[in-house]
């Protein structure tokens, strides 16, 4: 099954929390805080793949998180980073940010790309040790990875495009002029999915062309297979439009040819500049003056017209001859430029938080501050000085005291109760 549009989650390593620990050895007295940091969380990287031709696997697994950073440790010890987690992908995949649109990634290169960066490790114990704070019991959590919701787009890498009607002989083309062995039959929609085929034009030198199946009248709109393929011509450096010279189905191949073109314009203005070579397929079946008509009508459109037979294989070297010199003096296969761009957080964001009063007590909803509670030893002074710092500098107490708060009155984070105290 060919699939080439996907949506999945994807979520960095969060790291690891700092630890509280103290130097403990024989002899020697007092050894004070050796609380380590912990790990970063790991990467979500992706990677092209070769030998991966459809987006197929993501149909099943939708969710990909990198590995958590470890805590850290006493004795100064760091926790290990998270694993990195690497994800293959078809060359040409697209990634998408879901919420945007943007472009995040082109996975067409071989360079890996990372797309979530793991978060950092908070710091242990050790490093809140000062003059007169000799013995911190408290230590920082870890920040969290990136986490995306994301669309995956395959766009075929290809410098030749297949355009044109259904059979009119676009599977026959590629079969002849390179290795492909796509499905060749006499009815409409044959072919079902892309089909790539390298051409060798001589030692050392060659191109990719792709077969898009199924365009037809209405296709940018969704109609037959178009809609679903015409992203695959949107990389390709020429358009190759087959058209049945013959008119064997009773079709008029001025009105296709002009059909097609307007397809490609519906889809993308840029798509209906690319250069376009047209081809008079099926013309061992057309009369002479069938052949001269669409060649008279093309030329006049400004574009260079061949005239070919793909089942006797008339005029074939001649087409891959022409496609080459055009090639030449083409710009290469398009890469897209990432556009998306990171949300900015503000600092009063990331710190927001809701207090509501309910029968008497006030309760405090403040996600950051889960992940501080964490650790913060309640039973030790220190450390209970440091989470209302953080209480009063984040605003939540400023809060509390225009909502009225008296001394004794209880406040409840996160299930835990206390009595409030100046």
């Amino acid at each position: 099954m060919f699939i080439d549009v996907v949506k999945i989650k994807i979520k960095a390593g969060d790291g690891g929390d700092g630890a509280v620990a103290f130097h403990r050895e024989k002899y020697v007295a007092a050894g004070g805080p050796d609380g380590g940091d912990g790990g970063k969380g790991g990467d979500i990287i992706f990677q092209a793949d070769d030998h991966l031709s459809t987006l197929i696997d993501f149909r099943y697994k939708t969710k990909y998180a990198a590995e958590r950073g470890e805590n850290g440790s006493g004795r100064n010890c760091t926790g290990k980073n998270g694993q990195d987690l690497v994800i293959k992908v078809p060359r040409g995949t697209i990634i998408r940010e879901l919420q945007t649109g943007k472009i995040m990634a082109d996975i067409s290169g071989d360079e890996p790309v990372i797309i979530a960066h793991g978060g950092r490790g908070g710091k242990g114990n050790a490093r809140f040790a000062t003059p007169t704070r000799q013995i911190p019991r408290f230590s920082k959590p870890g920040f969290a990875g990136e986490a995306f919701e994301v669309q995956l787009e395959l766009k075929l890498l290809a410098d030749v495009g297949l355009v044109g009607f259904p059979n009119v002989g676009k599977s026959t083309l590629i079969s002849v002029v390179s290795a492909a062995k796509p499905k060749i039959a006499n009815y409409h929609f044959t072919t079902l999915t892309p089909v790539l085929g390298v051409v060798k034009i001589d030692e050392g030198n060659s191109f990719v062309m792709a077969d898009i199946p199924g365009l037809i009248e209405g296709a940018s709109d969704g109609v037959g297979l178009g809609h679903d393929f015409l992203r695959h011509v949107e990389r390709c450096r020429l358009i190759v439009h087959v058209v049945d010279v013959s008119g064997s189905e009773g079709r008029d191949p001025i009105e296709d040819f002009n059909l097609i073109n307007q397809e490609l314009k519906n889809f993308s203005e840029d798509l209906a500049q690319r250069p376009q070579i047209v081809v008079g397929n099926k013309s061992d079946m057309a009369t002479q003056e069938q052949i001269d008509t669409l060649r008279a009508y093309i030329e006049q459109q400004g574009y260079q017209f061949l005239s070919i037979s793909a089942a006797t294989t008339l005029g074939t070297k001649e087409l891959v001859s022409t496609i080459a010199n055009a090639l030449r003096d083409l710009p290469p296969i398009r890469e897209y430029e990432p556009d998306y761009v990171p949300l900015e957080i503000s600092e009063e964001e990331q710190q927001s938080f809701e207090i509501r009063l309910e029968d008497g007590i006030y309760y405090i909803d403040a996600p950051f501050l889960e992940r501080i509670l964490r650790t913060v030893n309640i039973d030790d002074y220190e450390s209970l000085q440091y989470f209302q710092r953080v209480l009063r500098n984040t605003g939540i107490i400023a809060r509390l005291e225009e909502m009225g708060i008296q001394e004794g009155d209880t406040v409840d984070l996160f299930g835990w109760q206390f009595d409030f105290v100046y």
